[in-house]
């Protein structure tokens, strides 16, 4: 029994010394590190939180977790020279929805770019100015996922919203295509923002020319193009706007201005409309292909 206490007592002195030096000491427990780590703004937000909203130590460290991203997605904001944050609502947010349940985005916008700013103030005015800012601020927003509203753009250019409508229809008069949440969501007295990008293609632009107008892909105007030709199409069989309505699945206000664009084109003699809805004749690869084959004897083969 001797030796091994004697043992035991050797083994523990070795792991409580360092090589050669005096008897390893709990620094943490020496200095109260532990507990000084507590004493700090994280620790006292989540004691708050566990306090007041009593919470369990774990669930008030996770919402603390939540918060923190809460906060870096919205309060803490990078900006440059001339560069503002605003909260918009997200671009895929429905009409229905009222705006206090809507998901935000914190955009940043450029109000102000001396470069062209002083350009279009010197060519234009103070009314050119502010629709230039106008157009540049909504394809920013747009770019970032959001959509500004006649009144986002009203506070933010310190103008009424009758005179950021104003801008708009001036802006699109002159072939540019202002995307604000109004136009996206259809919830305007305009036209919806399909049959806008269906009319420009009809004027003859290119798909490149339109994704730079409107901010939509060349997969979206082709989407929006073959609505339209399903539209265009049971109208020329004589099919009732109702019933086009109920077939395509298209809302009643869609559909009318699908017509009101067929009917328009059509009297003009539009190729782009005639070769949209004329089907494609078969080149003379394709018709060698389906010509019945004539075996020996003159059977057809195939």
């Amino acid at each position: 029994m001797t030796i091994g206490f004697a043992i035991f007592s050797s083994s523990l002195k070795l792991l409580t010394t360092k090589r050669g030096g005096p008897p390893m000491v709990d620094q943490q427990s020496n200095y109260g590190i532990l507990r000084l780590k507590s004493k700090n703004a994280r620790s006292a937000i989540i004691q708050k939180l566990a306090t007041d909203f009593n919470l369990t130590p774990i669930i008030a460290e996770a919402f603390y977790q939540q918060f923190t991203l809460y906060f870096q997605e919205h309060a803490n904001i990078s900006l440059s020279s001339g560069e503002i944050a605003y909260e918009a609502i997200a671009a895929e947010e429905p009409p229905s929805k009222h705006i206090r349940l809507t998901r935000k985005i914190t955009v940043r916008l450029r109000l102000i770019e001396f470069n062209s700013d002083l350009q279009a103030l010197a060519a234009y005015g103070l009314a050119g100015l502010r629709r230039h800012r106008l157009a540049r601020l909504t394809k920013q927003a747009y770019d970032q996922g959001s959509l500004l509203s006649y009144e986002d753009l009203a506070m933010i250019l310190t103008t009424s919203p009758a005179t950021v409508k104003r801008d708009v229809y001036y802006l699109r008069q002159q072939g540019q295509f202002i995307m604000t949440r109004g136009v996206k969501q259809d919830m305007g007295p305009g036209l919806s923002h399909k049959t806008i990008i269906l009319d420009l293609y009809f004027k003859g632009y290119t798909f490149s020319e339109i994704e730079t107008k409107t901010n939509h892909s060349e997969m979206s105007v082709k989407r929006y193009l073959a609505d339209f030709l399903q539209v265009a199409t049971l109208y020329k069989q004589e099919f009732s706007p109702n019933q086009i309505r109920l077939i395509a699945k298209k809302s009643d206000r869609l559909v009318r201005e699908y017509i009101q664009l067929y009917e328009t084109y059509q009297r003009q003699d539009n190729q782009r409309l005639i070769d949209l809805l004329t089907p494609a004749k078969p080149g003379p690869e394709a018709e060698k292909k389906s010509a019945p084959q004539i075996g020996p004897g003159g059977g057809n083969h195939g």
